[in-house]
């Protein structure tokens, strides 16, 4: 069933990594939704009996589109699901827009309604508690606290993070090079605890870096006991680990440190436009989530201090 579309589904992804520039990860993603979608509806068709040859029915209409959407309702969450309907949007519309298809199935189909998302963050103490770990007696110990003041320090993606090298880091300067969403660079400003702790870390991990020969400047910042660049779910992991040993929720997670980082920014007066550079946000409304904290302490002091609340 509808071979067309899913050879055309290749086109779309090349056409995503050439002239979007999208990363592994992401074209990954896009392929595993669309190929999920595929699945559903060559099974829903042979239920149906409905025979490959008949031209007419290699055709996929907005009635198939929904039926998939409604098979995913109570399976997923509607994040989930509105990101699998943006995948669908994505490639209809490129199959529109290179005149591969007449009409646009997808154009016309709403998107779940999303409870308003506010990010999870820890307090400046909460913070400090979790960074301010004396047991750092081993390389692995030390790369984890690392790892951690990075993540605050700099206000990183865990892909970001995973994906550095060390010849991206300034020790100098203290900069920091990072590669973002859509293989965008930019150069961060890294503060002076952070640069002593991956200092540290590189001392600590010379042994192991000379077994594995990693001595070239792009080997991997952050790696594991056999000298392999360290996962995206290891850090998720240490990160967890190191909060629940300060006494803080397992919700933790890299994430949180970087909403920490944004929230504590503009506590402190700096400029949105600031933390969005920073941030590597496109759209400044990204940025504009991490206020609602700033808010709520004005608030709060307003409530306090003005004689006619």
């Amino acid at each position: 069933m509808i071979k067309r579309y899913i050879q055309l589904k290749e086109d779309f992804l090349l056409y995503l990594k050439v002239n979007k520039g999208y990363s592994d990860h992401t074209l990954r993603n896009y392929r595993i939704d669309l190929e999920q979608f595929f699945a559903f509806l060559s099974s829903e068709r042979q239920k149906k009996g409905q025979i490959q040859n008949r031209s007419n029915k290699d055709t996929i209409t907005t009635k198939d589109i929904k039926a998939y959407i409604g098979h995913l309702y109570g399976r997923l969450k509607r994040t989930s699901i509105s990101r699998r309907l943006s995948a669908l949007r994505s490639f209809f519309l490129f199959l529109e827009k290179n005149g591969m298809i007449s009409e646009n199935p997808s154009c016309n189909i709403s998107s779940p309604k999303l409870k308003k998302y506010l990010p999870n963050y820890m307090s400046v103490d909460e913070i400090f508690r979790v960074l301010e770990n004396p047991d750092a007696d081993t390389w692995l110990k030390q790369r984890n606290i690392a790892i951690l003041e990075l993540l605050y320090s700099c206000g990183l993606r865990v892909s970001e993070l995973q994906s550095i090298d060390i010849k991206d880091i300034d020790f100098n300067q203290r900069l920091i090079k990072v590669t973002g969403k859509g293989n965008k660079q930019r150069i961060l400003p890294v503060g002076r605890k952070a640069i002593d702790s991956v200092k540290g870390y590189l001392d600590a991990s010379a042994e192991i870096r000379n077994r594995y020969s990693l001595h070239s400047a792009t080997s991997p910042l952050f790696i594991n006991k056999r000298g392999k660049r360290l996962s995206v779910r290891s850090i998720e992991r240490i990160t967890k680990q190191y909060a629940v040993k300060s006494g803080l929720t397992s919700e933790v997670s890299p994430h949180s440190f970087r909403h920490s980082f944004a929230t504590h920014l503009l506590d402190g007066g700096a400029d949105i436009r600031s933390v969005q550079e920073l941030l590597g946000h496109a759209s400044l409304s990204t940025t504009q989530r991490y206020t609602h904290v700033t808010l709520d302490r004005l608030m709060e002091v307003y409530d306090k201090a003005h004689p006619r609340k």
